[in-house]
């Protein structure tokens, strides 16, 4: 059974950093990419950033590029979300995914077969 549960949210000033962990289980994150994706009340989930199987590729975002870095520890088998100079319109609700297609590096979340339960992110200005 797969699961993604992810962690290292809260109640953040701007300007601040957080980092967020997803500790999968029943899947290998070296044979997946992996994404992260956020969702406010009212919005669609949207994509955030991705992580290819190797590891060598990434792609983010434009609205968080240069301040975001996805990573992963595959030893741990856990992505990672290290965020900086966070904005208000950074709060949201952020979830880890997996996509099994080991050759794309998708943004649509209908690309992505496992999802975490999310963690909540809140950005007070």
């Amino acid at each position: 059974q797969v699961q993604l549960v992810e962690s290292g949210g809260g109640l953040v000033q701007a300007g601040a950093s957080l980092r967020l962990a997803c500790e999968a289980s029943g899947l290998t994150i070296s044979r997946c990419t992996m994404g992260w994706f956020r969702q406010v009340p009212g919005k669609a989930r949207e994509f955030v950033a991705a992580i290819n199987y190797s590891g060598v590729s990434a792609r983010y975002a434009d609205s968080v590029q240069g301040r975001f870095t996805i990573s992963r520890d595959v030893a741990k088998n856990t992505l990672y979300l290290q965020m900086t100079s966070l904005k208000a319109e950074d709060t949201a609700v952020y979830y880890c995914a997996a996509d099994t297609n080991i050759l794309s590096l998708a943004v649509a979340r209908n690309d992505y077969d496992y999802w975490g339960q999310g963690t909540q992110v809140t950005v007070s200005s």
